[in-house]
């Protein structure tokens, strides 16, 4: 069977993540409310959006593999969103700072035809240095992280704010786990190589 693959989502990380494949893929924006349930836990939040998100363009596509991605980054059990401006991003790598920061990424393939879905998430670690006042001044100075969860881009020059990071694949820190979907992909059997 031969299916369309569809990227629910408009986030250009996403989609330079999964265009490493070289898979050819379509993007639909999915329109879901992101709010957080109450007492839900972190792991569940990720799973449960990255689900809504497939299901939101599932309507659009048939005999499609949609792809539902979904990620939060966790404090000592607290979510950090973004922070929106330069005070809030201040504030958010001051806690961060000689601390791990759990990013939950949740990953979903829906099966269009069958109905059927796999979902997981993926944990990463990023464990932060001591940061002097300076160095997060700097940082967000000059690369302005206000729309990024956590106040800083990994893919660029926030991993200067790094003592080490701890994941089973790196792209999962990005937000989409390239390893766990190439998995699920093959168990619908669309191979990569």
């Amino acid at each position: 069977m031969s299916y369309r693959l569809v990227l629910a989502s408009t986030s250009p990380f996403r989609r330079q993540i999964l265009e490493k494949l070289g898979l050819i893929f379509e993007t639909a924006s999915p329109d879901i409310d992101e709010s957080r349930f109450d007492n839900e836990p972190p792991e569940k939040l990720v799973e449960r959006l990255a689900l809504q998100k497939a299901q939101a363009v599932a309507e659009e596509y048939s005999d499609a593999l949609i792809i539902g991605s979904d990620q939060v980054a966790c404090l000592n059990e607290q979510i950090l969103g973004k922070p929106g401006d330069y005070n809030n991003a201040v504030k958010q790598l001051q806690e961060s700072s000689g601390n791990t920061v759990i990013f939950l990424t949740g990953l979903c393939l829906l099966n269009t035809s069958t109905g059927k879905h796999q979902l997981i998430h993926d944990p990463f670690k990023v464990h932060f240095k001591q940061l002097e006042s300076s160095e997060i001044d700097g940082y967000l100075q000059k690369e302005k992280p206000y729309n990024c969860a956590g106040s800083f881009k990994s893919e660029a020059l926030g991993i200067a704010l790094f003592e080490k990071l701890e994941g089973d694949d790196p792209n999962s820190l990005m937000g989409l786990p390239l390893i766990r979907l190439i998995a699920m992909l093959n168990r619908e059997g669309l191979r990569v190589i």
